[in-house]
C-alpha cells in the first residue's frame, strides 16, 4: 500500500488478500485434520497425560533419550493401562450382562431389600421406586450395549495403543517440539511464552503427577486387598478406586464404604469391620496421609471444587478424553491468568 494513501477496510482486504486466503486455507485444512483425528482423541489425550506423569522418571534417564523414554513410558503406561483398560472393559462387560439379565438383576435387588427387614409401608414404596428407575434405565443401557458395544471396545483398544506411542514420542521429542513452537512465534513474545509454560507446568504438576501416583498406589494396594477378601469383579472395583482417588474432593472411601456395607449384609458385622479397618489402613491411609502430600510438592493452587467440576464435566461431555482434557484446559486458563497478573504487576513496578 502506497505511503500517504488512506487505508479503509476494503483496501486492507485487497492489499492482504493472499495472506487472508492462505490463512483461511490453513484454517480449513486444520479443521479437517482435527475432524479426522477426533476419534483418536482419547489416545492422544491419554498419551499426553501419561507423558507428563512419566516425565520425572524420564528426567533421571534423559542421557539416553530413546531408552529413557521407553523405560519411563512402560513404568507408567503399563500399570495404568492394566488398571484402566482391564477395569473399564470389565465394567462394559458387566453392563452387557446386566442388559441381558434384567429380570434377574431386579429380582436380586428386591430379595436384598426384603432381607433388610424394612417396614412394609416403606418396602412397597422402595420397590416401586426401584421398578420405575429400572424401567427408565435399562432401555437406555440396552440401546448403548447393542448399538455401540463392539465398536466401543475396538476403539478403546486402539486408543490405548496410540497412547503408548504418543507418550513415547512426547518424552523423546517433547523439548524439540516446544522449541519449534517458540521459534516460530515473534521474538518479543518468547519471554511471555516461557513464563506461561512455566506456570502451566506447575499447575499440571499439582493436578496430575501427585494425584495419579497416589491413585495408582491406591489401586495396586486395593487390588491385593480385594483379592485377599475374595471380592468378585476385582478389576472393575480397582478402576473405581482409581477414579475416586484421582478426582479432588473424592476418595477411596466412596468405594470402600459401600463395599463394607454390602459385606455386612452378606457376611455379618465382624467381617465388614475387619474389611473396613484393613482397607482403611492399607488402601487409604498411606497414599492420602503420606504419599499425596509428598508428591504434590508443587501445588496447582486451583480450588478443588473447580478441579472436581472439570473432571466430572469433562467426562460427561468428552468421555475419557474429556476427563483428562478438561483439567488441562482449566490449567491453561489459570496459567494465562497468572501470566497476565505478573505482567500487570511488572508494569506497575516500572511506573
Amino acid at each position: 500500500m502506497e505511503q500517504g494513501q488512506q487505508a479503509d477496510g476494503i483496501s486492507l482486504l485487497i492489499y492482504y488478500k493472499w495472506k487472508i486466503a492462505a490463512s483461511m486455507a490453513f484454517a480449513i485444512i486444520l479443521f479437517f485434520v482435527a475432524l479426522i483425528i477426533l476419534p483418536l482423541a482419547d489416545g492422544i489425550v491419554l498419551g499426553l497425560v501419561f507423558a507428563y506423569v512419566a516425565r520425572p522418571i524420564f528426567m533421571k534417564l534423559r542421557r539416553r533419550r530413546k531408552l529413557g523414554s521407553m523405560v519411563a513410558s512402560m513404568c507408567i503406561v503399563l500399570p495404568l493401562i492394566f488398571i484402566l483398560g482391564a477395569g473399564l472393559l470389565e465394567i462394559i462387560n458387566l453392563m452387557g450382562w446386566v442388559v441381558d439379565n434384567q429380570s434377574q438383576v431386579i429380582g436380586s435387588i428386591f430379595d436384598f431389600i426384603r432381607e433388610i427387614d424394612i417396614p412394609e409401608s416403606m418396602n412397597d414404596e422402595l420397590e416401586q421406586l426401584i421398578w420405575n428407575v429400572s424401567t427408565s434405565f435399562f432401555p437406555i443401557l440396552s440401546k448403548f450395549g447393542f448399538v455401540s458395544y463392539a465398536r466401543s471396545i475396538a476403539m478403546f483398544v486402539i486408543n490405548l495403543i496410540i497412547s503408548i506411542f504418543v507418550c513415547y514420542f512426547l518424552l523423546a521429542d517433547g523439548e524439540r517440539l516446544y522449541s519449534s513452537v517458540v521459534e516460530i512465534s515473534p521474538q518479543n513474545y518468547h519471554r511471555i511464552i516461557d513464563r506461561y509454560a512455566y506456570n502451566l507446568d506447575i499447575i499440571l504438576s499439582g493436578v496430575f503427577i501427585g494425584n495419579i501416583y497416589a491413585a495408582l498406589t491406591v489401586s495396586i494396594t486395593s487390588l491385593i486387598v480385594f483379592y485377599a477378601f475374595d471380592f468378585s469383579h476385582i478389576l472393575a472395583l480397582t478402576t473405581l478406586i482409581f477414579i475416586a482417588s484421582f478426582i479432588p474432593m473424592f476418595a477411596g472411601y466412596m468405594v470402600i464404604l459401600p463395599l463394607a456395607i454390602l459385606r455386612y449384609f452378606d457376611m455379618g458385622l465382624e467381617s465388614a469391620i475387619i474389611f473396613f479397618v484393613v482397607a482403611s489402613i492399607v488402601i487409604y491411609a498411606p497414599p492420602e496421609l503420606i504419599l499425596r502430600p509428598y508428591l504434590v510438592s508443587r501445588r496447582s493452587h486451583i480450588h478443588p471444587l473447580l478441579l472436581m467440576l472439570a473432571f466430572l464435566g469433562g467426562a460427561f461431555v468428552g468421555g475419557i478424553a474429556g476427563f483428562f482434557a478438561a483439567p488441562i484446559m482449566l490449567g491453561a486458563l489459570m496459567a494465562a491468568y497468572r501470566v497476565y497478573g505478573e505482567e500487570l504487576q511488572t508494569e506497575k513496578n516500572v511506573d
